[in-house]
């Protein structure tokens, strides 16, 4: 027997925040995704500003890094 009451459609971002070491993605279903920096050194190396220049890419199915030339989807982050 589940007991999964989630949504089953393909998760998107909403929100992006940083720590010292870890990438978080909130999801618009409400999980948060937390991934090591040292994944992605683009990110890891950056400054706190390019950090937060990010856009959602095709609403939300993966995240934008202009100033980085850095994309990552949501499926990468699972």
């Amino acid at each position: 027997m589940s007991t999964f009451t989630g949504s089953l459609k393909k998760p998107l971002a909403a929100e992006v925040s940083f720590d010292a070491s870890m990438l978080r993605v909130r999801l618009t279903d409400g999980r948060e995704l937390a991934v090591p920096l040292e994944w992605f050194p683009k990110l890891r190396d950056a400054t706190k500003k390019q950090r937060e220049n990010y856009s959602f890419i095709g609403n939300g199915i993966g995240i934008h890094w202009e100033d980085l030339d850095e994309d990552i989807s949501v499926k990468a982050l699972f």
